[in-house]
Protein backbone atom coordinates (compact mmCIF):
# COMPACT_ATOMS: atom_id res chain seq x y z
CA UNK A 1 0.00 0.00 0.00
CA UNK A 2 2.69 2.51 1.22
CA UNK A 3 4.43 1.63 -2.65
CA UNK A 4 0.94 2.18 -4.44
CA UNK A 5 0.43 5.90 -2.51
CA UNK A 6 3.98 6.61 -3.80
CA UNK A 7 3.09 5.77 -7.31
CA UNK A 8 -0.06 7.84 -7.01
CA UNK A 9 1.49 10.70 -5.25
CA UNK A 10 4.27 10.68 -8.36
CA UNK A 11 1.24 10.51 -10.87
CA UNK A 12 -0.27 13.16 -8.92
CA UNK A 13 2.50 15.60 -9.48
CA UNK A 14 3.22 14.74 -12.87
CA UNK A 15 -0.29 15.70 -13.59
CA UNK A 16 -0.47 19.28 -11.76
CA UNK A 17 2.48 20.01 -13.45
CA UNK A 18 1.80 18.49 -17.03
CA UNK A 19 -1.24 20.59 -16.78
CA UNK A 20 0.77 24.21 -15.58
CA UNK A 21 3.45 23.74 -18.26
CA UNK A 22 0.10 22.69 -20.90
CA UNK A 23 -1.96 26.29 -19.28
CA UNK A 24 1.43 28.47 -19.72
CA UNK A 25 1.75 26.98 -23.43
CA UNK A 26 -2.17 27.62 -23.95
CA UNK A 27 -2.39 31.22 -22.22
CA UNK A 28 -1.37 33.16 -24.82
CA UNK A 29 -4.13 31.60 -27.53
CA UNK A 30 -6.79 31.49 -24.34
CA UNK A 31 -6.44 35.01 -23.65
CA UNK A 32 -6.77 36.09 -27.26
CA UNK A 33 -10.00 34.25 -26.96
CA UNK A 34 -10.81 36.13 -23.36
CA UNK A 35 -9.88 39.01 -24.54
CA UNK A 36 -12.24 38.84 -27.03
CA UNK A 37 -15.04 37.84 -25.33
CA UNK A 38 -14.62 40.40 -22.56
CA UNK A 39 -14.08 43.43 -25.37
CA UNK A 40 -17.26 42.02 -27.22
CA UNK A 41 -19.51 42.02 -24.23
CA UNK A 42 -18.73 45.43 -23.06
CA UNK A 43 -19.02 47.31 -26.37
CA UNK A 44 -21.88 45.60 -27.26
CA UNK A 45 -23.40 46.27 -23.75
CA UNK A 46 -21.98 49.98 -22.96
CA UNK A 47 -21.43 51.60 -26.43
CA UNK A 48 -24.19 50.03 -28.51
CA UNK A 49 -26.44 49.85 -25.45
CA UNK A 50 -27.69 46.08 -26.18
CA UNK A 51 -28.07 42.98 -23.81
CA UNK A 52 -27.51 40.31 -25.93
CA UNK A 53 -23.32 40.54 -26.32
CA UNK A 54 -23.37 36.54 -26.66
CA UNK A 55 -24.99 37.14 -30.54
CA UNK A 56 -22.07 38.53 -31.42
CA UNK A 57 -19.64 35.93 -30.97
CA UNK A 58 -18.60 34.19 -33.79
CA UNK A 59 -18.61 30.42 -33.43
CA UNK A 60 -14.86 29.22 -32.05
CA UNK A 61 -14.36 25.64 -30.34
CA UNK A 62 -13.63 27.67 -27.06
CA UNK A 63 -16.50 29.37 -27.01
CA UNK A 64 -18.82 26.95 -24.59
CA UNK A 65 -15.83 27.08 -22.02
CA UNK A 66 -16.15 30.74 -22.18
CA UNK A 67 -17.56 32.21 -18.71
CA UNK A 68 -18.08 36.00 -18.14
CA UNK A 69 -20.16 38.80 -16.83
CA UNK A 70 -20.93 42.39 -17.16
CA UNK A 71 -21.04 45.27 -14.04
CA UNK A 72 -22.84 47.73 -15.75
CA UNK A 73 -22.98 50.10 -13.26
CA UNK A 74 -18.82 49.61 -12.70
CA UNK A 75 -18.25 49.55 -16.37
CA UNK A 76 -16.56 46.92 -17.11
CA UNK A 77 -16.46 42.90 -17.99
CA UNK A 78 -14.69 40.18 -17.43
CA UNK A 79 -14.45 36.84 -19.14
CA UNK A 80 -12.50 33.78 -18.08
CA UNK A 81 -12.26 30.02 -19.17
CA UNK A 82 -14.27 28.11 -16.81
CA UNK A 83 -14.39 30.90 -14.96
CA UNK A 84 -11.21 30.58 -14.00
CA UNK A 85 -8.37 30.51 -16.26
CA UNK A 86 -6.63 33.04 -18.99
CA UNK A 87 -9.32 36.26 -17.08
CA UNK A 88 -9.38 39.18 -19.00
CA UNK A 89 -11.35 42.58 -18.54
CA UNK A 90 -12.70 44.97 -20.53
CA UNK A 91 -13.01 48.75 -18.99
CA UNK A 92 -15.75 51.41 -20.48
CA UNK A 93 -14.66 55.19 -20.55
CA UNK A 94 -17.53 57.44 -22.10
CA UNK A 95 -16.27 58.59 -25.74
CA UNK A 96 -13.88 56.20 -25.96
CA UNK A 97 -15.43 52.80 -25.47
CA UNK A 98 -13.95 49.66 -23.84
CA UNK A 99 -10.47 48.92 -23.46
CA UNK A 100 -9.28 45.35 -22.55
CA UNK A 101 -6.64 45.79 -19.46
CA UNK A 102 -5.87 44.48 -16.24
CA UNK A 103 -6.82 47.51 -14.57
CA UNK A 104 -8.98 50.56 -15.68
CA UNK A 105 -7.24 53.33 -17.12
CA UNK A 106 -5.77 55.53 -15.05
CA UNK A 107 -6.05 58.85 -17.56
CA UNK A 108 -9.20 61.08 -16.89
CA UNK A 109 -9.81 61.62 -20.24
CA UNK A 110 -12.84 64.19 -21.17
CA UNK A 111 -13.91 63.11 -24.93
CA UNK A 112 -14.30 66.00 -26.66
CA UNK A 113 -18.80 66.51 -27.20
CA UNK A 114 -20.13 65.93 -30.55
CA UNK A 115 -23.11 67.65 -31.81
CA UNK A 116 -25.79 66.44 -34.23
CA UNK A 117 -25.45 69.95 -35.90
CA UNK A 118 -24.82 69.44 -39.46
CA UNK A 119 -25.51 66.31 -40.28
CA UNK A 120 -29.43 66.06 -41.95
CA UNK A 121 -29.82 62.08 -41.57
CA UNK A 122 -29.49 61.99 -37.36
CA UNK A 123 -33.30 61.91 -36.91
CA UNK A 124 -34.51 62.17 -40.06
CA UNK A 125 -37.53 60.74 -41.02
CA UNK A 126 -37.62 57.34 -42.62
CA UNK A 127 -38.45 57.38 -46.63
CA UNK A 128 -41.65 56.55 -47.67
CA UNK A 129 -41.18 53.01 -48.92
CA UNK A 130 -40.76 52.61 -53.05
CA UNK A 131 -41.72 49.38 -54.08
CA UNK A 132 -38.03 48.55 -56.16
CA UNK A 133 -36.32 49.99 -53.49
CA UNK A 134 -37.92 47.84 -51.07
CA UNK A 135 -37.82 44.08 -52.90
CA UNK A 136 -33.68 45.26 -53.07
CA UNK A 137 -34.01 45.49 -49.80
CA UNK A 138 -36.01 42.63 -48.53
CA UNK A 139 -33.24 40.12 -50.75
CA UNK A 140 -30.65 42.02 -48.81
CA UNK A 141 -32.41 41.13 -45.68
CA UNK A 142 -32.83 37.04 -47.30
CA UNK A 143 -36.88 37.41 -47.23
CA UNK A 144 -36.51 35.09 -49.42
CA UNK A 145 -34.63 32.57 -47.96
CA UNK A 146 -35.57 29.55 -45.32
CA UNK A 147 -35.03 30.84 -41.69
CA UNK A 148 -31.99 29.06 -40.78
CA UNK A 149 -29.95 30.49 -44.44
CA UNK A 150 -31.66 34.43 -43.32
CA UNK A 151 -30.28 34.09 -39.88
CA UNK A 152 -26.85 32.69 -40.88
CA UNK A 153 -27.51 35.54 -43.61
CA UNK A 154 -27.10 37.84 -40.61
CA UNK A 155 -27.97 41.11 -41.83
CA UNK A 156 -28.92 43.88 -39.38
CA UNK A 157 -29.23 47.05 -41.36
CA UNK A 158 -29.68 48.94 -44.71
CA UNK A 159 -29.61 52.41 -45.49
CA UNK A 160 -29.34 54.09 -48.99
CA UNK A 161 -28.64 57.35 -49.94
CA UNK A 162 -28.71 58.83 -53.39
CA UNK A 163 -27.71 61.99 -54.33
CA UNK A 164 -27.41 62.94 -51.21
CA UNK A 165 -30.87 61.83 -49.71
CA UNK A 166 -32.24 59.59 -47.71
CA UNK A 167 -33.99 57.41 -50.36
CA UNK A 168 -34.31 53.77 -48.18
CA UNK A 169 -33.46 51.69 -44.93
CA UNK A 170 -34.22 48.87 -43.41
CA UNK A 171 -33.06 47.00 -40.01
CA UNK A 172 -33.45 44.27 -38.54
CA UNK A 173 -35.48 43.54 -34.94
CA UNK A 174 -33.56 44.33 -32.38
CA UNK A 175 -31.86 47.41 -34.14
CA UNK A 176 -32.68 50.60 -35.33
CA UNK A 177 -31.53 53.90 -36.70
CA UNK A 178 -29.84 54.86 -33.32
CA UNK A 179 -28.17 51.85 -32.93
CA UNK A 180 -24.26 52.02 -33.26
CA UNK A 181 -23.18 49.20 -35.26
CA UNK A 182 -19.42 47.85 -35.28
CA UNK A 183 -17.71 48.64 -38.77
CA UNK A 184 -14.67 46.75 -37.80
CA UNK A 185 -12.25 47.09 -41.03
CA UNK A 186 -14.68 49.41 -42.17
CA UNK A 187 -12.37 51.50 -39.53
CA UNK A 188 -10.01 52.02 -42.03
CA UNK A 189 -11.23 53.55 -44.28
CA UNK A 190 -12.07 56.18 -41.94
CA UNK A 191 -8.63 56.33 -40.74
CA UNK A 192 -7.87 57.40 -44.78
CA UNK A 193 -10.31 60.52 -43.73
CA UNK A 194 -8.40 61.42 -41.09
CA UNK A 195 -4.98 61.09 -42.81
CA UNK A 196 -6.52 63.27 -45.39
CA UNK A 197 -7.73 65.47 -42.52
CA UNK A 198 -3.88 66.28 -41.24
CA UNK A 199 -2.77 66.70 -45.27
CA UNK A 200 -5.37 69.14 -45.66
CA UNK A 201 -4.79 71.10 -42.14
CA UNK A 202 -1.17 70.22 -41.47
CA UNK A 203 0.30 69.98 -44.83
CA UNK A 204 1.29 66.15 -43.66
CA UNK A 205 3.07 64.35 -46.92
CA UNK A 206 1.76 60.91 -47.14
CA UNK A 207 5.17 60.18 -47.96
CA UNK A 208 6.62 60.77 -45.22
CA UNK A 209 9.06 58.02 -43.02
CA UNK A 210 10.94 57.08 -40.06
CA UNK A 211 7.71 57.05 -38.08
CA UNK A 212 8.68 55.12 -35.37
CA UNK A 213 11.67 55.87 -33.26
CA UNK A 214 12.90 52.15 -32.61
CA UNK A 215 12.64 52.22 -36.80
CA UNK A 216 16.63 52.36 -37.31
CA UNK A 217 16.76 49.58 -39.80
CA UNK A 218 15.32 49.04 -43.45
CA UNK A 219 12.05 49.95 -41.83
CA UNK A 220 12.74 53.81 -41.49
CA UNK A 221 12.05 53.78 -45.29
CA UNK A 222 8.27 52.64 -44.33
CA UNK A 223 6.07 55.57 -45.55
CA UNK A 224 2.68 56.81 -44.12
CA UNK A 225 1.32 56.20 -47.81
CA UNK A 226 2.77 52.31 -48.12
CA UNK A 227 0.97 51.39 -44.39
CA UNK A 228 -2.42 52.78 -45.69
CA UNK A 229 -1.76 50.68 -48.39
CA UNK A 230 -0.76 47.87 -46.85
CA UNK A 231 2.80 47.54 -48.64
CA UNK A 232 4.56 48.25 -45.47
CA UNK A 233 6.81 44.85 -46.04
CA UNK A 234 6.26 43.80 -42.39
CA UNK A 235 5.63 40.12 -41.54
CA UNK A 236 2.07 39.95 -40.54
CA UNK A 237 -0.92 37.03 -40.53
CA UNK A 238 -4.52 38.96 -40.53
CA UNK A 239 -6.39 35.35 -39.38
CA UNK A 240 -8.72 35.28 -37.30
CA UNK A 241 -7.95 32.53 -34.71
CA UNK A 242 -6.65 32.35 -31.68
CA UNK A 243 -2.95 33.08 -30.75
CA UNK A 244 -2.41 35.05 -34.32
CA UNK A 245 -0.41 38.26 -35.00
CA UNK A 246 -4.17 39.82 -35.26
CA UNK A 247 -5.50 38.53 -32.47
CA UNK A 248 -2.81 38.87 -30.06
CA UNK A 249 -2.60 42.35 -31.12
CA UNK A 250 -6.17 43.08 -30.38
CA UNK A 251 -6.99 41.40 -27.23
CA UNK A 252 -3.79 40.86 -25.46
CA UNK A 253 -1.37 43.92 -26.41
CA UNK A 254 -1.69 47.01 -24.61
CA UNK A 255 0.69 49.19 -27.10
CA UNK A 256 -1.24 47.61 -30.49
CA UNK A 257 1.13 49.78 -32.66
CA UNK A 258 4.09 49.16 -30.90
CA UNK A 259 3.18 45.38 -31.28
CA UNK A 260 2.50 45.70 -34.92
CA UNK A 261 5.71 48.16 -35.16
CA UNK A 262 8.41 45.66 -33.77
CA UNK A 263 7.59 42.94 -36.33
CA UNK A 264 10.39 42.36 -38.82
CA UNK A 265 10.41 42.98 -42.59
CA UNK A 266 9.43 40.15 -44.50
CA UNK A 267 9.36 42.03 -47.71
CA UNK A 268 11.19 45.03 -49.24
CA UNK A 269 8.49 47.74 -48.43
CA UNK A 270 6.27 48.67 -51.45
CA UNK A 271 7.27 45.45 -53.19
CA UNK A 272 4.61 43.33 -51.58
CA UNK A 273 0.79 43.91 -50.92
CA UNK A 274 -0.28 42.19 -48.13
CA UNK A 275 -3.41 43.29 -45.45
CA UNK A 276 -2.47 43.90 -42.15
CA UNK A 277 -4.65 45.49 -39.66
CA UNK A 278 -1.51 46.44 -37.69
CA UNK A 279 -0.18 48.87 -40.60
CA UNK A 280 -3.40 50.83 -39.60
CA UNK A 281 -3.02 51.09 -35.99
CA UNK A 282 1.09 52.18 -36.60
CA UNK A 283 -0.79 55.13 -38.83
CA UNK A 284 -2.79 56.11 -35.78
CA UNK A 285 -0.36 56.30 -32.94
CA UNK A 286 1.53 58.61 -35.91
CA UNK A 287 -1.18 60.59 -36.49
CA UNK A 288 -2.22 60.45 -32.43
CA UNK A 289 2.02 61.42 -31.63
CA UNK A 290 0.76 64.97 -34.21
CA UNK A 291 -2.51 65.61 -32.13
CA UNK A 292 -2.70 68.77 -30.53
CA UNK A 293 -4.66 68.21 -27.55
CA UNK A 294 -3.60 65.81 -24.98
CA UNK A 295 -6.96 64.23 -24.27
CA UNK A 296 -6.12 62.09 -27.24
CA UNK A 297 -9.69 62.28 -29.21
CA UNK A 298 -8.33 64.01 -32.06
CA UNK A 299 -10.94 61.57 -34.39
CA UNK A 300 -13.65 63.13 -32.40
CA UNK A 301 -12.28 66.67 -32.99
CA UNK A 302 -11.21 66.41 -36.46
CA UNK A 303 -13.62 64.03 -38.04
CA UNK A 304 -16.62 63.23 -36.15
CA UNK A 305 -17.26 66.34 -34.82
CA UNK A 306 -17.37 68.25 -38.71
CA UNK A 307 -19.86 66.49 -39.58
CA UNK A 308 -22.12 65.87 -36.48
CA UNK A 309 -21.30 61.72 -35.94
CA UNK A 310 -22.92 61.98 -32.98
CA UNK A 311 -23.28 58.26 -32.41
CA UNK A 312 -19.68 57.77 -33.46
CA UNK A 313 -17.23 56.11 -30.80
CA UNK A 314 -13.54 55.25 -31.96
CA UNK A 315 -12.21 52.71 -28.79
CA UNK A 316 -8.48 52.66 -27.50
CA UNK A 317 -6.19 50.71 -26.47
CA UNK A 318 -4.87 50.57 -22.93
CA UNK A 319 -2.05 52.88 -24.16
CA UNK A 320 -4.99 55.34 -25.10
CA UNK A 321 -4.09 55.19 -29.02
CA UNK A 322 -7.51 54.71 -30.95
CA UNK A 323 -7.99 50.91 -32.67
CA UNK A 324 -7.60 52.84 -36.48
CA UNK A 325 -7.80 49.29 -37.57
CA UNK A 326 -11.20 47.95 -36.00
CA UNK A 327 -12.78 49.68 -33.37
CA UNK A 328 -15.13 52.28 -34.96
CA UNK A 329 -18.92 52.16 -33.63
CA UNK A 330 -21.48 54.44 -35.50
CA UNK A 331 -25.29 54.07 -36.49
CA UNK A 332 -25.87 52.56 -39.98
CA UNK A 333 -26.77 56.54 -40.51
CA UNK A 334 -23.34 57.70 -39.62
CA UNK A 335 -21.63 55.20 -41.22
CA UNK A 336 -23.43 56.34 -44.58
CA UNK A 337 -22.19 60.03 -43.62
CA UNK A 338 -19.01 59.10 -44.34
CA UNK A 339 -19.81 57.12 -47.54
CA UNK A 340 -21.36 60.34 -48.77
CA UNK A 341 -18.26 62.53 -48.13
CA UNK A 342 -16.19 60.64 -49.78
CA UNK A 343 -18.57 61.11 -52.74
CA UNK A 344 -18.52 64.93 -52.66
CA UNK A 345 -14.74 64.93 -52.35
CA UNK A 346 -14.48 65.71 -49.06
CA UNK A 347 -16.43 68.79 -49.07
CA UNK A 348 -19.54 68.45 -46.46
CA UNK A 349 -21.99 71.42 -46.28
CA UNK A 350 -19.77 73.37 -48.11
CA UNK A 351 -16.80 73.28 -46.51
CA UNK A 352 -13.76 71.63 -47.97
CA UNK A 353 -12.82 69.10 -45.15
CA UNK A 354 -10.38 66.97 -47.19
CA UNK A 355 -7.78 68.19 -50.08
CA UNK A 356 -9.50 68.65 -53.57
CA UNK A 357 -8.41 65.01 -55.18
CA UNK A 358 -7.89 63.34 -51.83
CA UNK A 359 -10.47 60.36 -52.50
CA UNK A 360 -9.67 60.03 -55.85
CA UNK A 361 -5.83 59.39 -55.01
CA UNK A 362 -6.78 56.86 -52.28
CA UNK A 363 -9.07 54.79 -54.28
CA UNK A 364 -6.85 54.63 -56.57
CA UNK A 365 -4.99 51.24 -57.11
CA UNK A 366 -1.23 51.51 -57.64
CA UNK A 367 0.79 48.72 -59.32
CA UNK A 368 3.21 46.53 -56.70
CA UNK A 369 5.40 43.47 -57.60
CA UNK A 370 2.65 41.27 -55.80
CA UNK A 371 -0.49 41.47 -54.06
CA UNK A 372 -2.43 39.12 -52.04
CA UNK A 373 -5.39 41.42 -52.29
CA UNK A 374 -7.83 42.15 -55.41
CA UNK A 375 -8.83 46.22 -55.63
CA UNK A 376 -7.03 47.51 -52.35
CA UNK A 377 -5.92 51.19 -52.58
CA UNK A 378 -5.36 53.30 -49.91
CA UNK A 379 -7.78 52.24 -46.73
CA UNK A 380 -10.43 51.82 -49.50
CA UNK A 381 -11.40 48.51 -51.59
CA UNK A 382 -11.95 49.68 -55.15
CA UNK A 383 -13.47 48.19 -57.84
CA UNK A 384 -10.88 48.83 -61.03
CA UNK A 385 -7.74 47.30 -60.50
CA UNK A 386 -4.15 48.64 -61.19
CA UNK A 387 -3.97 46.92 -64.39
CA UNK A 388 -8.01 47.83 -65.36
CA UNK A 389 -9.68 45.05 -64.82
CA UNK A 390 -12.54 45.01 -62.23
CA UNK A 391 -12.88 43.05 -59.41
CA UNK A 392 -16.71 42.59 -59.74
CA UNK A 393 -17.77 43.47 -63.38
CA UNK A 394 -21.65 43.64 -62.29
CA UNK A 395 -20.88 46.96 -60.40
CA UNK A 396 -19.88 50.23 -62.11
CA UNK A 397 -16.08 50.51 -62.78
CA UNK A 398 -15.71 53.86 -60.32
CA UNK A 399 -17.41 52.08 -57.28
CA UNK A 400 -15.32 52.10 -54.54
CA UNK A 401 -16.05 50.38 -50.68
CA UNK A 402 -15.26 49.92 -47.00
CA UNK A 403 -15.19 46.48 -46.06
CA UNK A 404 -15.19 45.05 -42.72
CA UNK A 405 -14.80 41.48 -40.82
CA UNK A 406 -18.70 39.76 -40.80
CA UNK A 407 -19.99 41.59 -43.03
CA UNK A 408 -19.73 45.08 -42.85
CA UNK A 409 -19.96 47.42 -46.21
CA UNK A 410 -20.08 51.17 -47.39
CA UNK A 411 -20.38 51.45 -51.26
CA UNK A 412 -20.06 54.60 -52.87
CA UNK A 413 -20.93 54.57 -56.87
CA UNK A 414 -19.84 58.45 -57.97
CA UNK A 415 -21.22 57.27 -61.25
CA UNK A 416 -25.03 56.75 -59.53
CA UNK A 417 -24.74 59.30 -57.05
CA UNK A 418 -25.13 56.53 -54.19
CA UNK A 419 -24.16 55.72 -51.22
CA UNK A 420 -25.17 51.77 -49.34
CA UNK A 421 -24.45 50.55 -46.01
CA UNK A 422 -24.56 47.49 -45.21
CA UNK A 423 -24.39 45.96 -41.58
CA UNK A 424 -24.42 42.64 -40.34
CA UNK A 425 -23.36 39.43 -37.96
CA UNK A 426 -22.45 37.13 -41.09
CA UNK A 427 -19.30 35.05 -39.84
CA UNK A 428 -20.59 32.37 -42.00
CA UNK A 429 -21.25 34.18 -45.08
CA UNK A 430 -19.03 35.76 -47.94
CA UNK A 431 -18.79 36.34 -51.52
CA UNK A 432 -21.99 36.20 -53.47
CA UNK A 433 -23.41 34.90 -50.74
CA UNK A 434 -23.83 37.60 -48.46
CA UNK A 435 -25.62 39.81 -50.71
CA UNK A 436 -23.97 43.00 -50.27
CA UNK A 437 -22.91 43.56 -54.26
CA UNK A 438 -25.88 42.27 -55.64
CA UNK A 439 -27.86 44.86 -53.38
CA UNK A 440 -25.47 47.69 -55.03
CA UNK A 441 -26.36 46.70 -58.24
CA UNK A 442 -29.96 46.06 -58.28
CA UNK A 443 -29.78 49.87 -56.31
CA UNK A 444 -27.80 51.29 -59.56
CA UNK A 445 -30.27 49.21 -62.13
CA UNK A 446 -33.27 50.68 -60.00
CA UNK A 447 -31.80 54.55 -60.42
CA UNK A 448 -31.45 54.34 -64.41
CA UNK A 449 -34.62 52.84 -64.96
Amino acid sequence: MRVLRRVLAVLLVLVVVGAVLGYRRYEPLLRTGTGYAAHNACAVTLVAGRDDPDADIPPNPLVPYLTGYVNQAGGSSTSAVAWLLAKQKAWYTPGYGCTVAPERPADQRRATKVEAEGNPFTGAEAPDPDPTLTAALAKAFGDDLPPSAKQRLGTRAVVVLRGGRLVAERYASGFDADTPQLGWSMAKSATNLLVGRYVLQRGLDVQEDHLRPEWTDERGSITLDQLMRMTSGLRWDETYDLGTPITRMLYDEPDMARYAASQPLAHQPGTYQQYSSGSTNIVCAWLDSLADTTERDFPRTELFAPLGLSSAVWETDASGTPVCSSYLWATPRDWAVLGELALQDGVWNGTRLLPEGWITQSTTATPVDRSEEKGYAAGWWVNTQADGSLVDPSLPADAYWMSGHDGQRVYVVPSAKLVVVRMGFSPEVDGPALRSDQLVHDLVAAGSS
